[in-house]
């Protein structure tokens, strides 16, 4: 299997490299002050600004958005570079739109969904989230107990959900339902459009969550829409929804592989200073090990996203793969960053250096999309099933 990206993609990769690095990465101290005074983990408009603008000159915009909407349609195997170097520092930073809700919107959008959602958001026009997860349920979607129901042209729908991302400043939110609560996750969930400032679709309450950044709790309260606005066939949100969490926890894998990178170079940097007790930590053997098996696990986790990302390039289904991404790479992610805040000593426990920030983000991700011990129950069942 040939890993070996084309010019094309391989000066993408180095564009956005150049971009994290000249761009981003000046940011990071200002960031990091904002967090660790209590005003929030986020870059202010003044910042965000000249950022989008430099995208737009870069051409880093809609990467893997469909040519026909004035994106770049670009590979899984090159955007896995892309998240690569945006996981390399801890500024709060995507190339618009959001690629999860992106593909959940070219599989099921119809084509005045198209017309009103899908082309204005790829031209980054418009900010979306999505609504999956509802107190109490977690990751099992058999626990969904929100429901949609029909009346007349419109859709009625009632319930809660909770840890969504966003969901303050979108324009939209695609939102999971029960529609036929016999059938459940096996063609009864189906997945809706509701835009901001609908009627009984209300914000309840604003979770802060570690690191400085929040998620919010919705309340639907008959939340009367359209029958237009369902996406995709009704009972059909399920599938969809997998799609989208494919994408994310790749994305995610690819994110972890930056920050483990970065972590390790700034290990090895710090060892190969830092004195104690008459000798360099790079001669200590317990560094030396860390390093080992860090250079070791990060070679292993860039072959597993090399190998998922040309599979979804040659139209193969990719979830059990996806699964075992997330699971290795955030638990990856956390070992070589704590093993690197041990290195640091004292300093390795402040919110001067991103090291910390970076730990509490891989800390949530073994958790979003799919909590690690879910995967490895994904994983093994999967496993055992090809042996039924």
């Amino acid at each position: 299997m040939n890993f070996d990206l084309d010019d094309e993609s391989r000066l993408l990769k180095e564009t956005v490299t150049r971009f994290v690095e000249e761009e981003l990465m000046p940011l990071e101290p200002a960031v990091l002050a904002r967090e660790a005074n209590g005003d929030g983990f986020r870059l202010t408009e003044e910042e965000l600004k000249p950022l989008y603008d430099k995208c737009r000159e870069l051409g880093l915009w809609g990467l893997d958005c469909p040519v026909e909407t004035g994106g770049a349609d670009l590979p899984a195997i090159a955007l896995v570079g892309v998240n690569e170097a945006l996981g390399r520092t801890v500024v709060p930073f995507s190339f618009p739109p959001d690629s999860p809700n992106l593909h959940m919107l070219l599989e099921t959008a119809n084509e005045q969904q198209k017309e009103k959602y899908l082309e204005p958001y790829a031209r980054g026009e418009m900010v979306s989230a999505i609504a999956i997860s509802e107190p109490g349920a977690g990751a099992d979607p058999s626990g969904m107990n929100t429901r949609a129901v029909k009346d007349g042209d419109d859709w009625v729908i009632n319930g809660r959900k909770i840890w969504i991302s966003g969901v303050d400043t979108a324009d939209f939110t695609i939102v999971m339902a029960v529609t036929d609560p016999e059938k459940g996750s096996r063609g009864g969930i189906s997945a809706f459009l509701i835009d901001k400032d609908t009627p009984g679709f209300e914000i309840a309450r604003k979770i802060p969550m570690i690191g400085g950044s929040s998620t919010f709790e919705v309340v639907f309260d008959d939340c009367r829409i359209p029958a237009g606005q369902l996406l995709g066939k009704e009972g059909a949100g399920f599938g969809p929804m997998q799609t989208r969490l494919v994408v994310r926890r790749l994305q995610m894998g690819a994110w972890c592989l930056g920050m483990a990178t970065r972590a390790l170079d700034m290990l090895c940097e710090y060892a190969n200073q830092r004195t104690t007790f008459g000798h360099l930590l790079a001669d200590r053997q317990a560094i030396q090990w860390w390093i080992a098996d860090a250079e070791v696990r990060i070679h292993c986790l860039k072959l597993m996203l090399w190998d998922a990302a040309t599979k979804q390039d040659n139209g193969q289904d990719v979830r059990t793969e996806a699964s075992m991404i997330k699971l290795y790479g955030t638990e990856l992610a956390t070992d070589i960053l704590d093993n690197t805040m041990q290195t640091y000593g004292a300093m390795g426990m402040t919110k001067e250096l991103p090291l910390q920030q970076m730990a509490q983000h891989v800390r949530t991700m073994r958790i979003f999309e799919g909590p690690s011990e879910v995967h490895r129950w994904v994983i093994a069942r999967n496993k055992l099933r090809a042996y039924a």
